[in-house]
Order: C-alpha cells, then sequence, then structure tokens
C-alpha cells in the first residue's frame, strides 16, 4: 500500500455535485467481511482503491500495521491499495472507525464512511450507483431511505 497526505482531496470530493446517493448501514463485526466482499464484487474488476481519512474518531490499529513503516493516519492521508489489498483495506478501515471516503479506479460509484457506521454511496447516474446498492439490498443490508448525506457539512442531517 502507498501512503501519502494529499491536502485538498477532502475538499475536492464535498464540491463534486454527485446526482445520486444511497446509505447504507454498516453491519455488525462478523458479517463486514461478506459486505466489504459484495461492494467489491459490484464494482470489480477493480485497478485499484483510494481511502482518504477524514477524522480518526477511535483508532487506526488494524489500519496501520498494514502500512509502510513510519506512516501516520490523520486528516488528508491517502492510502492506496491494489486489487489484492482492497479488502484487507476496507474490513481495517471499517473496523478502526474513522471517517473516511473510498475511490475505486475505475470509478462507477465513490463511498463516504463515517463512524456512526454509515456508508453513502454517490455517482452521477442511477445505473452506477444501483450497481452497488442492488447487489447490497439483495445481500440483506440495511438501506436507510429518503436521507440524504450534506458532505460540506460532513454531519447528517435528515431529508
Amino acid at each position: 500500500m502507498n501512503v501519502t497526505h494529499t491536502l485538498g482531496a477532502l475538499k475536492k470530493f464535498r464540491r463534486t455535485p454527485w446526482r445520486f446517493q444511497q446509505t447504507v448501514e454498516l453491519p455488525g463485526v462478523a458479517d463486514r467481511d461478506r459486505f466489504v466482499s459484495v461492494i467489491l464484487a459490484a464494482l470489480d474488476p477493480l485497478e485499484s482503491a483510494t481511502v482518504t481519512i477524514d477524522a480518526v474518531i477511535f483508532n487506526t490499529e488494524k489500519t496501520l500495521p498494514l502500512c509502510p513503516v513510519g506512516s501516520a493516519l490523520t486528516h488528508d492521508t491517502t492510502i492506496t491499495a491494489q486489487p489484492a489489498e482492497i479488502q484487507a483495506l476496507l474490513l481495517a478501515a471499517f473496523w478502526d472507525g474513522f471517517d473516511f471516503i473510498c475511490v475505486p479506479t475505475p470509478k462507477p460509484s465513490v463511498f463516504y464512511a463515517d463512524h456512526d457506521d454509515w456508508i453513502t454511496f454517490y455517482a452521477n447516474t442511477k445505473s452506477n450507483l444501483n450497481r452497488v446498492i442492488d447487489p447490497l439490498k439483495v445481500g440483506g443490508y440495511k438501506i436507510v431511505p429518503e436521507w440524504q448525506r450534506k458532505l460540506q457539512h460532513a454531519v447528517r442531517q435528515p431529508v
């Protein structure tokens, strides 16, 4: 994995005018591996995925060991994973509970995950959003209806 500090990455993400979004509740620890597998299968094939940290709320105990020695995981830290590393990175990030964005390559959709265990998927077409949301629905994951994340404030707000 490659770790860099990318000033402004989150500002750029927040300014992007995403046309469609849908929020999903992160499942309990016992089902997170399957949850991540469903997401990655929906986005397959992936060349890489980039996680950019918005805020470290609890710790980085699972994510830090995946990174090069001496890495510091703080706001605007970007971790880029290759296909074989993506599942481990996402599982660790969900476990550590920091707020982050995940941008896959190619980028049919992106998501923002928060420490309250809500993940909001964004896309510029309904079909790209459904490409990941439909498999999550079929997998039995809880979709949060009629709610929009307001990224400029980085807090959840009801519709």
